[in-house]
C-alpha cells in the first residue's frame, strides 16, 4: 500500500469517489456545507496503482478537521494509515487537535475511530434535520436501519 497526496493525478478520481461515496460536494457537518472538490487529503493506492481509499481534512488554526475518510478495501489497514497520513500534516501545521464528526447510526465508524485513539467528546443531538436542509439527499436511516438523527464528535489530541 502507498499513501500519496491528493494532487491533480488524483483529484478527478477522488471527486468521483466522493461523489459516490457521499454525495459530495458538500458534505454537511455541525451546520456547515463543506466543498469537498479542492480540500487537501490523501490516497491510499493498492499494489496495481488503483486507489482504495482517500481522507480529506481541513486545517484551521491550530485544529484539523478530517472531513471525509474512506476505505474501499476495509479491514486491510487502509483507514489506519490514511489517519495517520493526517496526524502527520496536521502536527505539520501545527495543530494541537485533530478532530471530526460521525452521525448516531455509524457504528462501525464509532468503534474504529475510539480503537484509533480518538475520544468521544460531544453529541450534538438533533442536528441531522438542519443538516438534510444544507443537502436534502441525506437519508432519514443509515446503517443497521438506524435513524440518523445526531453527530457525534470525536477528537485526537496532538
Amino acid at each position: 500500500m502507498e499513501i500519496a497526496a491528493i494532487d491533480q493525478r488524483y483529484r478527478d478520481a477522488v471527486n468521483q469517489i466522493l461523489k459516490e461515496e457521499w454525495g459530495c460536494p458538500p458534505s454537511v457537518s455541525l451546520g456547515r456545507a463543506i466543498d469537498t472538490r479542492e480540500l487537501p487529503g490523501f490516497v491510499s493506492l493498492s499494489d496495481g496503482g488503483a486507489i482504495n481509499g482517500v481522507v480529506t481534512y481541513h486545517i484551521r488554526p491550530e485544529e484539523c478537521e478530517i472531513v471525509t475518510l474512506n476505505s474501499l478495501d476495509e479491514n486491510k489497514g487502509i483507514g489506519t494509515a490514511l489517519i495517520h497520513a493526517v496526524i502527520a500534516a496536521a502536527r505539520a501545521a501545527g495543530c494541537h487537535r485533530l478532530w471530526l464528526i460521525t452521525t448516531n447510526d455509524d457504528i462501525d465508524a464509532i468503534r474504529f475511530y475510539q480503537l484509533k485513539g480518538f475520544d468521544w467528546v460531544a453529541w450534538h443531538r438533533d442536528t441531522m434535520d438542519a443538516a438534510r436542509k444544507l443537502k436534502p439527499q441525506i437519508p432519514m436511516a443509515g446503517m443497521y436501519g438506524i435513524p440518523i438523527r445526531h453527530e457525534l464528535e470525536f477528537e485526537m489530541k496532538l
